[in-house]
């Protein structure tokens, strides 16, 4: 691990306390170029995980609470009329940001939910016919409530094909919880984590990732997972080829975290739940993760 890195990981393990794997997961979507979606319930540490990621890069942070009320323009922003120049202006939306956190994006209408597929794929949005650059890095971390389900939109899977990883936070363990209330007194709010690396530094970072080597072996074993998952009794619809890239991708910076210039089928096993759950469509009466593992086991390494 670089020694940028290792700030960054000291730096968020300050304010999360006995998430260090949550940590791990939200470096590699980082560092991969992709986004996250945390499906959880409320109280976990979601918002506090993605200011702290926020602060600790010394980026812009922004918060949509999402609603079925909102429109696209809450989003992206749209075009005012200034009186005293007698010109429209552009009013930038909360996406221009470097991390931008979406609450409860299940709660979007499609409409909304659209807005934001072409931002997080493209890195820009387009108004009145003009494009127009988010900042850079941009990073989403998007969240959704996996219990309750009156008055949301499932995400189409166009929309969950753009997400690099998902996963859960999930409740502290007993010792966790327990050192959560012992280092209430001398707990670091987030508003007072300083930054620890900059945002020039974090697309150096994603950068070095692209040098990561992967011999064809791992590659294989790749396109023999997806592959299944096409053909599967238990699946409906399997991962799409962005998945096969994304896995890659993931795989490489895992590797990089782990101060590796070079991918072993191991970190393409261990992100393979987080990559490629969410991507497909189980059965009736499956669940995801579970195939997901039936995966693992039936595909060969070599």
């Amino acid at each position: 691990m670089t020694q940028s890195l290792k700030k960054l990981k000291e730096n968020l393990s300050k304010t999360i306390v006995g998430k260090d794997e949550a940590i791990r997961l939200i470096l590699v979507a980082l560092l991969s170029g992709g986004h996250a979606l945390l499906e959880d319930v409320p109280g976990v540490g979601k918002t506090l995980l993605a200011k702290s990621l926020a602060k600790s890069i010394n980026g812009k942070f922004q918060r949509i609470q999402c609603t079925p009320d909102l429109l696209p323009t809450d989003v992206t922003g749209t075009n005012i009329w200034n009186p005293s120049t007698r010109e429209f202006e552009f009013l930038p939306g909360p996406v221009f940001a470097n991390v931008l956190l979406t609450d409860e994006i299940n709660r979007a209408t499609p409409r909304t939910q659209s807005a934001l597929l072409e931002v997080m794929e493209e890195k820009q949005v387009t108004v009145d016919g003009e494009a127009r650059m988010v900042p850079m890095p941009f990073f989403v971390i998007a969240t959704q409530n996996p219990i309750e389900y009156q008055g949301t939109f499932p995400l189409p899977e166009a929309q969950m094909d753009r997400f690099a990883l998902s996963f859960s936070l999930g409740y502290p363990s007993a010792t966790e919880e327990l050192q959560m209330l012992q280092q209430q007194k001398n707990h670091v709010d987030v508003e007072q984590l300083q930054p620890c690396i900059s945002l020039e530094e974090v697309i150096d970072l994603r950068n070095q990732v692209n040098f990561v080597r992967v011999e064809q072996r791992v590659q294989e074993y790749i396109v023999r997972l997806v592959r299944a998952s096409r053909q599967h009794q238990d699946i409906v619809l399997g991962v799409s080829p962005r998945g096969t890239v994304t896995l890659q991708k993931a795989a490489c910076a895992l590797a990089f975290l782990d101060n590796r210039d070079y991918v072993i089928e191991d970190d393409v096993k261990e992100l393979a739940p987080y990559v490629l759950a969410h991507r497909l469509i189980p059965a009736p009466g499956r669940k995801a993760k579970n195939v997901v593992a039936n995966l693992l086991a039936s595909v060969n390494i070599s």
